[in-house]
């Protein structure tokens, strides 16, 4: 997390390559523009959801030449690679050009890709823009007033409260009509599928079958199918499928379990079983895989 001060004129080419990002205007105004879209005005309280990796422009004007690039790594240059990091540091977390700008931002990036977010990622636009007022925000009180502190895992409080940030935005985006939600997330609130799809997600190593999912749930085996395959678009043990993949592409990606491990994990019996079933949705093994995400 980060809180930007501007005083304009200002410009930020954000190049950074971040899977997802989330900025919210706590004072003043700003624009932002995604490359090859329209400018978008925000005000205070308004907060953006940009998904990567394409850039995008914050600043205080569109008319405003881009004078600063925020490269992979976080890293801050003039647009003559000239590093800025000393010379607009204003503090804990806190970035700009003058203390007292007109214009203050709070920032939050996700720089690790991961397949079971992309999953509802994926149906975001480049850009979302949620006005003042819209969705209930308070944790963006609370975010502006932990970024500035010092104390014993702060770190983890300001993650978190990110994190909240987040599911609360794309909660308040996909509830709107004009939203395209995917299938499997509007079957959330479905007394039958919507249970049902969180045991799979939640267990998605035990050994379920269309017959164990009915029961549990508390319905036939015939009613579960038809109603899930309905509202998901696929039938349950296709959906489970597609969920051990993901989550499995993540724990290559980012842990440092072994393949066998992360098969036992998503619910496959040896790594060869992974393997066949992960080429087969992500077009290389899980070796490679690991490789090329690593």
């Amino acid at each position: 997390m980060l809180r930007s001060v501007m005083e304009p004129p200002w410009s930020l080419r954000i190049q950074d390559e971040a899977p997802l990002t989330v900025a919210s205007i706590v004072e003043g105004e700003a624009w932002v523009t995604p490359d090859g879209g329209e400018p978008e005005k925000m005000d205070a309280g308004d907060v953006a959801v940009m998904r990567g990796p394409n850039p995008y422009t914050f600043t205080d004007h569109p008319d405003t030449p881009r004078n600063i690039i925020i490269h992979p790594g976080q890293i801050c240059t003039t647009l003559d690679g000239e590093d800025l990091a000393e010379r607009m540091d204003l503090g804990v977390r806190t970035w700009g050009n003058d203390l007292d700008g007109s214009t203050t931002m709070l920032t939050g990036t996700y720089e690790m890709h991961s397949e079971v977010g992309d999953r509802l990622l994926r149906s975001l636009p480049d850009l979302v823009v949620l006005r003042e007022g819209t969705a209930d925000l308070p944790v963006i009180d609370l975010l502006n007033q932990e970024i500035g502190k010092e104390e014993p895992g702060q770190e983890a409080v300001l993650d978190r409260l990110l994190d909240l940030l987040v599911i609360a935005v794309l909660r308040a985006w996909f509830s709107r009509p004009e939203a395209d939600a995917p299938a499997w997330y509007l079957a959330y609130s479905d007394p039958v599928v919507g249970p049902a799809i969180r045991m799979l997600q939640n267990d998605p190593s035990r050994q379920w079958t269309v017959a164990s999912l009915a029961d549990a749930v508390g319905v036939s085996r015939a009613t579960l199918a038809r109603r899930f395959s309905e509202m998901v678009g696929v039938p349950p043990m296709t959906y489970l499928t597609e969920w051990r993949i993901a989550v499995a592409a993540d724990l290559l990606q980012h842990g440092n379990l072994t393949i066998g491990a992360v098969a036992s994990r998503v619910g496959y019996g040896s790594p060869f079983a992974l393997s066949t079933a992960f080429k087969r949705l992500q077009g290389v093994s899980p070796a490679e895989y690991r490789k090329v995400a690593g």
